[in-house]
């Protein structure tokens, strides 16, 4: 962001632009839809995810592919696409490195934009060296010249080739592709038949919005001015190209995204998938992502799966969080992260939260709702902080927390002179 004059006012604008593509979805849709097929591409509404996996497979089918060689895709994650795929006895091959490294781990992806960040050198080399069926080096170079050569072969074998779309560019007909390796441009070129499967949310109107959408999406994610490739697809090759698929799909999905649309919740749909906010999450980077949903981790993820999944499949996703605000400052697209996880904490409670849990937070709001209740208990906090004298107590045996502090240890009351000390600090 260094690099921008005016990153704040660019910021503000992009989530404009975002509010203001989201305000016309329908309209940038239609467009896409007339645009894309003028190109000569084909294009699928799908309104779950089955839909799309099931265009998606028949498509191959149709094709007569038995291999299909994917760009990463967190939308094709999100619908389930590979179990798809081998269900149907076509062998789905992730040819982003990361991806690649997950998926003979047999693991999701633990990172929106870094799918094996999880993984150390010597545990990716046992996983190659099972993969290859003997012992490769412990070396980043020959482990990516392992890959490389694997790889090649399925490009030029593959009867299908997937993607994610990045930006759909609606008065164009085009969709964006940013990856930081060639596989993206071999995975959508090189097979006869390419499908692109898409968040029906990630249309922008024209190339100025896409310019100022690019002008973010790589500074927010790897800190790079641009990605190493940005791919710009216009529907399959025409008579006088001889690079190209002879057929180009696009599948836009729902899935749950118009449900979100004209809440109090719709900016989350602003989101260009960076992983700033992963980057930045004190919790993320203590947990990981798996802790969260298998798709979509960090901050984003902890909103966006419990909209699209249900509250009480996914609610409490939204308690993992701090709520410091760190997501919320650096996201591209202004998104009031830490608003919308209070919101989702305020949604659970009201549809899941026990009775106890009710009974407790109506007694702490009462019991803090003046100042004589308060200054009660700060003085019965002083209390036990003398009786305790700043102790950690390894179990308390009351209802409400014993459960808590049967793997934890209850850090006790501050003593007096330690509340003062922190006072002093500020």
């Amino acid at each position: 962001m260094a690099t921008l004059k005016d990153p704040e006012r660019l910021r503000t604008l992009a989530a404009e632009i975002r509010d203001s593509n989201l305000a016309q979805l329908d309209q940038h849709l239609d467009r896409l839809t007339e645009t894309w097929e003028a190109a000569g591409g084909k294009v699928f509404f799908a309104g779950e995810a089955e839909e799309a996996r099931e265009y998606v497979v028949s498509l191959a089918r149709r094709v007569g592919a038995t291999e299909a060689v994917k760009s990463k895709s967190m939308v094709s994650e999100e619908i389930e696409l590979n179990e798809a795929l081998h269900k149907a006895g076509i062998e789905p091959i992730e040819t982003d490195l990361g991806q690649y490294i997950v998926q003979l781990a047999g693991e999701p992806p633990s990172h929106i934009l870094a799918p094996a960040v999880h993984k150390s050198k010597q545990e990716i080399t046992d996983v190659f060296s099972n993969a290859a069926g003997e012992a490769l080096p412990n070396d980043a170079d020959a482990l990516a010249a392992f890959a490389r050569a694997n790889l090649r072969s399925r490009f030029l074998r593959a009867g299908l080739g997937i993607s994610g779309v990045n930006f759909a560019v609606a008065d164009a007909g085009t969709l964006c592709l940013v990856t930081n390796e060639g596989n993206g441009r071999l995975s959508t070129s090189m097979p006869p038949a390419h499908v692109a499967v898409m968040g029906m949310e990630r249309v922008v109107w024209d190339f100025q919005q896409l310019a100022v959408m690019l002008s973010l999406l790589a500074r927010s994610n790897t800190g790079q001015k641009i990605s190493q490739y940005t791919s710009l697809l216009h529907g399959p090759r025409k008579t006088d190209e001889i690079d190209g698929p002879a057929e180009s799909h696009l599948v836009i999905l729902d899935n749950g995204r118009t449900n979100i649309l004209g809440t109090r919740y719709e900016s989350a749909l602003r989101c260009i998938r960076c992983s700033a906010c992963v980057n930045v999450c004190p919790v993320f980077r203590q947990v990981s992502g798996y802790a969260y949903d298998p798709v979509y981790s960090g901050p984003i993820g902890a909103v966006i799966t419990p909209l699209l999944k249900g509250t009480r499949e996914a609610g409490e996703l939204a308690h993992a969080s701090t709520l410091c605000a760190a997501c919320s400052e650096v996201c591209p697209v202004k998104i009031p992260l830490h608003d919308l996880l209070l919101y989702l904490r305020q949604d659970y409670a009201q549809d899941h939260a026990s009775g106890a849990e009710r009974t407790a937070y109506r007694a702490w709001s009462l019991s803090w709702a003046t100042p004589l209740r308060f200054k009660f208990l700060t003085a019965l906090s002083i209390l036990l902080g003398r009786i305790t004298s700043g102790r950690s107590l390894r179990r308390i045996y009351l209802p409400v927390l014993s459960r808590w502090t049967r793997g934890r240890t209850f850090p006790g009351f501050p003593a007096p002179d330690d509340r003062s000390r922190r006072n002093d600090h500020g």
